[in-house]
């Protein structure tokens, strides 16, 4: 019989030496049993600020740099909206910021003489049909694509088509105004084979009448892959078992979508439908610019171009100043307006009751 080592003859293993604590184990387990230190808690339950600042340190410091150009881009300069209520002359003064401070007052004539102006009419015309008209195509088109993607059932077509159509979305305008030029301008592809079979004058980018259907198909065209991102995400969180459940009651594709997908889009249309509206009165400021000499100012002349004819090309500040006044002023009632109108609803909007 063969012994392992360690064992008695018989078998058996002797008994193991049981060794007394020692002082350093001894102060360990007393440490471990020191319930740790909690963060505290006020008696209403809520972690005081100052431990909340401590713990979130890190988080804090990384959204600093962000804070500071929100601040610095966005807030400062609203500060130079005093200059809608002066006749502002950068050089009434060496520095065109201590210029504000020596502009005489005028109280609100900017106004008046924008309410007496023709041309600002004309271009508050132009945004409202440009806006009415993009609303009415911005929303359908997004989601009928990407309805049309989510019933792919192979995901490699899925998302190559889905790349497709989001591709547009990073071309700037002059490259989206290059590319409908080519098109649908008098030299380009179009034009060209119609005039092989004998038509001539096709130029639709020198087309006043249509210029306001130009520019949507070109705003479509460039930024609905965002709204199908958006809308995809979405039919994304939508359970199966509410499309399983409508087919065993019956229902066919049209009612699932019906009943089903579009309830579940309800909330995401109603929260870009808020921030759409509030943007309502920029329809673009590039886009209009590079086409404006094709088409005449008539045409092309919105709000954005008109603060920076003004603005810049006539050196008018305080005027210019005033009409973008007024048109943030718009924007926030109709950001307001829209968002209680997504609480009648019953959606959320952009911030809830």
């Amino acid at each position: 019989m063969s012994l392992t080592a360690g064992s008695r003859p018989d078998g058996t293993r002797p008994p193991a030496a049981v060794e007394e604590p020692t002082a350093a184990v001894g102060a360990a387990v007393a440490k471990a049993r020191v319930p740790r230190k909690t963060s505290k808690v006020s008696k209403a339950g809520k972690v005081p600020f100052r431990v909340r600042l401590r713990r979130d340190r890190a988080l804090i410091l990384m959204t600093l740099p962000v804070i500071l150009l929100l601040l610095l881009f966005n807030y400062v300069p609203l500060l130079g909206n005093v200059v809608a209520f002066q006749d502002y002359d950068p050089y009434i003064s060496s520095n065109g910021v201590t210029a504000i401070f020596h502009s005489p007052w005028v109280g609100v004539e900017q106004f008046s003489r924008m309410v007496d102006d023709p041309l600002f009419w004309g271009a508050a015309k132009n945004t409202v049909l440009l806006f009415a008209l993009q609303l009415v195509l911005f929303f359908p088109i997004p989601i009928a694509l990407a309805l049309l993607i989510n019933s792919v059932i192979r995901p490699r077509v899925r998302a190559v088509a889905q790349a497709i159509m989001y591709l547009p979305h990073f071309f700037s305008w002059v490259l989206v105004v290059t590319v409908f030029q080519q098109i649908f301008g008098g030299a380009g592809i179009i034009a060209q084979t119609l005039e092989d079979h004998g038509w001539t004058g096709f130029d639709l980018m020198t087309n006043a009448s249509l210029f306001k259907y130009l520019v949507t198909a070109q705003a479509v065209w460039k930024d609905a892959g965002w709204g199908i991102i958006v809308f995809l995400a979405a039919l994304a969180a939508v359970s199966t078992d509410l499309y399983e459940a409508a087919a065993m009651d019956g229902a066919g594709r049209w009612r699932r979508m019906w009943h089903v997908t579009l309830p579940a889009l309800r909330p995401v249309i109603a929260l870009l439908l808020v921030l759409r509206v509030g943007d309502a009165l920029s329809v673009g400021f590039e886009q209009f610019l590079l086409q404006r000499d094709a088409v005449g100012v008539g045409a092309s002349e919105v709000l954005d171009t008109y603060v920076w004819n003004m603005g810049i090309q006539n050196g008018d500040f305080s005027y210019a100043a005033a009409v973008g006044l007024v048109k943030g002023a718009i924007g926030i009632c109709l950001v307001l307006g829209a968002n209680k109108f997504a609480h009648l609803l019953g959606e959320q909007g952009v911030y809830q009751k």
